[in-house]
């Protein structure tokens, strides 16, 4: 049976392409006068969830997701079927998982800026 996202909570928050939760904090809906300007402020700013939120969620929605301060690469993606046969083959083997991985690239040098130069990072 194919498993169901909770559909409650898919009203509820909206999933951005690289994994991230954006929602709406609590108290916007009304009885905003009785509100300080501070308090009103604040419920602007970060309509992202955290990442121990994020990651309760993910049950409910059965996906992968993100929070806030998580980076980009820290969501591992599946692996392709033809990875998940030498995995299983590889096991059967005896030899460990890490051997039949395929090697991570190494990430790209990213120029960082001082000032109005350039200069790549070391």
């Amino acid at each position: 049976m194919k498993n169901k996202s909770h559909k409650g909570l898919l009203k509820r928050v909206r999933i951005t392409k690289t994994g991230l939760v954006k929602h709406r904090s609590t108290g916007h809906k009304h009885l905003r006068s009785g509100k300080g300007g501070k308090k009103l402020r604040q419920m602007r700013k970060d309509p992202l969830m955290s990442s121990p939120e994020a990651k309760r969620l993910q049950k409910l929605l059965f996906r992968r997701l993100r929070g806030r301060t998580q980076p980009r690469f820290a969501i591992q993606p599946s692996p392709s079927p033809a990875q998940s046969a030498e995995l299983k083959a590889a096991k059967k083997a005896g030899t460990t998982a890490t051997a039949a991985k395929p090697a991570a690239k190494a990430p790209a040098k990213s120029p960082v800026k001082s000032g109005t130069k350039t200069v790549a990072k070391k």
